[in-house]
């Protein structure tokens, strides 16, 4: 049996990472979608202002509207939700409210702890003098008309969502999320219960889909397919995903038949190996058709290696999304590293740097549980006070 059209050999762990990011360098249609349904997509187009925001001039505090210097004549009030106000006479006041509009002629807005009232006159008490302009929010201060605010390629989060709704968006143009299925490898692995001699449970079906779903992605399906090279070469063929990610079935051993299910759909090896610790045998294959596979390790901390290195930055770009700004902090000790390879290393913050966390092994979760990051540990390690680069934990 043919080997899958391969590239390079065992690439650096920078190396890999600008490969996966490069290789998802054709973002997926747009589309427009409702402000509801947005969420986790990434803007295809830049998010202009359709008003000024505010769009008048606005109160930011309760109080009083005020014309002019005090003591001022109250005649009446303004509530949110007017949409005509009359104009206020030099020397008069009338009460208002938090984002009400400010009545033509006003010059100040007096909040209600600093004025006090004495029959129909309002005097000011607060600690400094009344100023032109106080506690106003004038139209325009956040954006201007045709303004643009966010680029393309931010992602879609909640404040992205609110931000578009201000400025008058019912819809927001976004690239469609790529389709992702995970396919979970192994005779071994249960789906519930407590392991048992022989058997362990899977730990990747939880941990991988949410972490997908937050680099842009839309994870179809998540299935177990067990150590049958034929089970594995019909789920490849048949996939319609953009995007197959696996678990196991990476390295060389007895039941490992991804690579040969990979010659037989005619994909193209583009990372085979990567000089990382842990998660060195992890891959990246273009399959027919400009879809992609990436496959990690089985061992759980191994697999969140294989995430990290190639299956998020082939799934942001081909969301849409720009690259990661990278992250850096100083290593509050001495970061223990591999002789030859890059390691990743699960690390907390602290006020001196970061600090690496026990059970750090390929197949252990529990320091990953209570990280904040990933160091990225140069060969040989990394002293105390060295800056290292961070990867954000899920």
């Amino acid at each position: 049996m043919a080997a899958p059209h391969a590239g390079p050999g065992v690439l650096g762990w920078p190396q890999a990472r600008e490969t996966a990011r490069r290789a998802g360098l054709r973002p997926l249609p747009a589309l427009g979608l409702p402000l509801a349904e947005a969420l986790g997509h990434t803007l295809a187009e830049p998010l202009t202002a359709l008003t000024d925001l505010p769009a008048f001039d606005t109160s930011a505090m309760d109080g009083w509207a005020v014309a002019g210097p005090g003591p001022w004549r109250v005649a009446g009030r303004v509530l949110a939700g007017r949409t005509e106000v009359a104009p206020l006479d030099d020397g008069a006041a009338v009460e208002i409210a938090t984002g009400a509009q400010l009545p033509p002629g006003a010059t100040a807005v007096l909040r209600r702890e600093h004025g006090r009232v004495d029959g129909t006159l309002l005097h000011a008490c607060g600690p400094t003098p009344l100023t032109t302009g106080q506690d106003v929010r004038p139209r325009g201060q956040e954006c201007r008309r045709g303004e643009e605010l966010l680029p393309a390629g931010v992602p879609v989060g909640p404040a992205v969502l609110g931000l578009a709704a201000a400025c008058g968006h019912d819809r927001l143009s976004v690239h469609r999320r790529p389709v992702v299925q995970l396919l979970v490898l192994g005779d071994e692995l249960l789906a519930s219960g407590v392991p048992r001699p022989g058997l362990v449970r899977d730990a990747l079906g939880p941990l991988l889909p949410p972490w997908l779903r937050a680099a842009g992605a839309e994870v179809a399906e998540v299935r177990g397919v067990r150590d049958d090279f034929g089970l594995l070469r019909d789920a490849l063929r048949h996939s319609g995903a953009d995007v197959v990610v696996t678990t196991g079935g990476t390295a060389a051993g007895p039941v490992d038949f991804l690579h040969r299910a990979l010659a037989e759909a005619g994909a193209r090896l583009l990372v085979d190996g990567v000089a990382v610790r842990p998660g060195h045998p992890m891959l990246l294959a273009e399959l027919p058709g400009g879809r992609h596979l990436v496959g990690l390790p089985g061992n759980p901390l191994a697999a969140v290696a294989g995430m990290v290195t190639l299956a998020l930055p082939l799934l942001r770009a081909r969301s849409g999304r720009g690259a990661e700004s990278p992250a850096a902090a100083p290593a509050a000790v001495a970061l223990p590293g591999h002789p030859a390879d890059t390691r990743l290393l699960p690390v907390r913050r602290g006020a001196e740097g970061v600090r690496p966390l026990a059970f750090d092994g390929p197949a252990m979760l529990r320091g990953l549980a209570r990280a904040e990051a990933l160091a990225v540990v140069p060969p040989g390690g990394a002293a105390a006070g060295e800056t290292v680069e961070l990867v954000e934990a899920p």
